[in-house]
């Protein structure tokens, strides 16, 4: 959390106050220490080196050079030392906290400098012992001013890392809700854009083929509705609360999709080889994805197409589904180009598993293949890892 201003102005000018009743205490012990008693003179340089750290935080190292001063016209005057030797103490370990350590040993040592100037003024015998001080006392100081210093720049550091993260994992979320969506909107209108075309055309000719038209429309988009309310509910629930009702389609589901895209007038045959099994429910999404985005492009943009397979193969340690149709393809530059959403996210839900895909015209004989190959096992998941599409 940032302090503001204001709120460490009126911190500063607490700590200036208790440091200036501090210094006023221990002054009156100067006779008892040898020293002469303070007078006015020297209880108003008291005051003006304590009370200036109260602006400490907004002008550290004037404050500090301010401070030094006339804590060495205190020393000069004849005054005990040690009682102004808690504002200086406080205006290095400011500057060090806060500027970067070229400044703040400057001002370190300029505390070191006054501290033996104050031994040599004093005449007192002990020197060794006050160069000691002058030397230990300021390094301490500025070594806590110093980590104090870094330790908030972690702090930001960490902060700004935080906010880049969450923005990060905000894009992958809506990039996985938009392929959710496409999945479902666009399989699904797709659907419903045929069989409205076909109802308007034989609506007068055929009532019968048009009334199936309306149903399957009808069905079409009650399903579409479903499976947005379940998006809804899973992007509304919050930590703590219960999975949504409606199950995640899966491969279960392949013959309700095929059904319907047949109703819309593309026959698609759906061959399963293997014994079914339950698998992972990503795996199983990402499966029927794949399956009903390849399903969906044959509709809109597949130019001539009679027929569409279905292939369903399971695998000891993976499941291959594949897509083909026997048109002259899809608009080229979906494909050359690698443009179109519903491409980008089949690649995208195929690396994510580990899995492999193929996509591309199958060759002389014309039509499209759409190739995906998922592991089930965690092995075989690390390496897919390092070859999938």
């Amino acid at each position: 959390m940032r302090i503001r201003p204001s709120r460490s102005l009126v911190a500063d000018a607490l700590i200036a106050l208790a440091q200036t009743s501090v210094a006023v205490l221990l002054g009156q012990e100067s006779r008892a220490q040898g020293w002469p008693e303070l007078d006015l003179y020297g209880y108003v340089l008291v005051a003006v080196v304590n009370l200036s750290g109260a602006l400490r935080s907004r002008w550290p190292v004037a404050v500090c050079l301010s401070v030094h001063a006339v804590w060495l016209v205190y020393v000069t005057a004849g005054y005990w030392p040690v009682v102004n030797s808690f504002g200086p103490m406080l205006a290095v370990y400011t500057v060090a906290s806060l500027r970067g350590p070229r400044l703040s040993v400057a001002c370190a040592g300029l505390m070191a400098a006054v501290w033996i100037y104050a031994g040599v003024v004093s005449g007192t015998g002990s020197m060794p012992a006050v160069i000691g001080q002058a030397l230990v006392f300021p390094a301490v100081i500025w070594r806590f001013g110093y980590v104090a210093r870094r330790s908030a720049e972690l702090a930001r550091q960490l902060r700004k890392e935080q906010a880049e993260r969450a923005k990060r994992e905000v894009a992958e979320e809506r990039g996985r809700i938009a392929r959710e969506l496409h999945d479902v909107v666009a399989h699904h209108m797709s659907v419903i854009s045929v069989q409205a075309g076909l109802a308007s055309f034989v609506f007068e000719s055929d009532k019968d083929t048009a009334r199936g038209a309306l149903s399957t429309i009808s069905g079409t988009s009650a399903e579409a509705l479903e499976e947005l309310r379940r998006m809804l509910r899973l992007l509304r629930a919050e930590d703590g609360d219960d999975a949504p009702d409606a199950p995640m389609p899966g491969l279960g589901r392949l013959g309700e999709m095929v059904e319907r895209v047949g109703a819309g007038g593309l026959p698609v045959e759906l061959r399963v080889e293997g014994t079914p099994r339950p698998l992972a429910p990503g795996v199983d999404l990402c499966a029927y994805r794949v399956v009903q985005e390849a399903l969906t492009n044959v509709l809109k943009h597949a130019r001539s197409a009679t027929r569409a397979e279905v292939e369903l193969r399971y695998g000891q340690d993976h499941v291959t589904v594949s897509v083909t149709d026997d048109g002259e393809g899809v608009i080229p530059d979906r494909v050359q180009g690698g443009g179109g959403h519903g491409l980008i996210g089949m690649r995208e839900r195929a690396k994510l598993y580990g899995g492999t895909i193929s996509i591309g015209p199958r060759g002389k004989n014309g039509g499209f293949a759409v190739r995906l190959d998922l592991p089930t096992s965690a092995r075989s998941v690390r390496r897919g890892d390092d070859t999938s599409a």
